[in-house]
């Protein structure tokens, strides 16, 4: 046990000091938040925070308009995520285990969605979006965001509804559930996990997402946060960046969040997905 305990400590170094690499930056971020505007002129870059300069996020939240930001990126990433998750289920669900004529060729071009370049579809989807009159609106980007992540969120919920017996449908059957009902009663439950990690997946590239939003959106009314940070030192003229530090800081906040609490269900969606029952 003593031979193997010491065979463990280089291991353990070096899990702390990637440890210590990965949270250094982000333990930073949120200390620079807090300095005073001189601070960053009369101190070293490293040093900690006299006190709690809460003014830097009072003014990111105002003067920076990420009240703006903020209540559009929940709007925009709630309602995609919504949409991407239901449907995805229910189109995984009918791909695998109903199995009707050309189901087959249907996955293989969902599948084929994933790589499909982003950079591809932005003039085409601009000027649809032009021509329509729906440019510049926050419905162009959730509609954007639902079509991008369709794909990988069938892919994932296809590898999990695969891996339950069929045997479990066909017990559904013989006690009279119709195919809705088989659906809600019994895939449904059994896909927590699957739709917390299409969740976390999807969450992460929607809430980050820079490009549509800066391609689709001009307007300060209907930015996200990614194009509003891009932006955000305009707003001060001169780079305060007790705020832009602010700024950023509330960006991440929930995307950490969301891992902490989700993180053992997508690790068990995952898990479970790549085990054929």
């Amino acid at each position: 046990m003593k031979v193997k305990t010491l065979k463990m400590i280089p291991f353990k170094i070096l899990v702390a000091l990637v440890l210590v690499i990965v949270l250094f930056p982000i333990f930073w971020m949120v200390a620079a938040s807090f300095k005073a505007p001189l601070e960053f002129t009369t101190k070293p870059i490293y040093a900690l925070p006299d006190g709690f300069y809460l003014k830097n996020y009072v003014d990111a939240w105002t003067i920076g308009n990420m009240s703006v930001f903020y209540k559009n990126s929940i709007i925009i990433t709630a309602s995609a995520l919504v949409f991407v998750v239901v449907f995805a289920a229910m189109i995984s669900f009918g791909l695998v285990k109903l199995r009707w004529k050309g189901s087959g060729l249907c996955m293989l071009m969902f599948s084929m969605g994933i790589v499909i370049p982003v950079q591809m579809v932005l003039i085409p989807l601009f000027t649809i979006y032009n021509k329509t009159g729906i440019i510049n609106t926050k419905f162009c980007l959730v509609l954007t965001y639902i079509g991008f992540h369709m794909s990988l969120a069938i892919y994932l919920f296809a590898g999990y509804i695969r891996s339950v017996p069929d045997e479990i449908l066909e017990a559904a059957v013989m006690d009279g559930c119709s195919v809705y009902t088989m659906f809600l009663k019994v895939i449904v439950p059994m896909m927590k996990s699957a739709a917390a990690t299409v969740l976390v997946v999807s969450f992460f590239a929607i809430w980050n997402d820079l490009i549509f939003s800066m391609t689709f959106v001009s307007s300060t009314a209907h930015k996200t946060l990614q194009t509003g940070l891009l932006y955000f030192q305009n707003e001060f003229g001169n780079k305060e960046w007790g705020p832009i530090f602010a700024a950023i800081t509330m960006v991440i906040v929930p995307t950490i969040a969301v891992y902490i609490v989700l993180n053992k269900k997508v690790i068990k969606g995952m898990t479970e997905g790549a085990v054929k029952g």
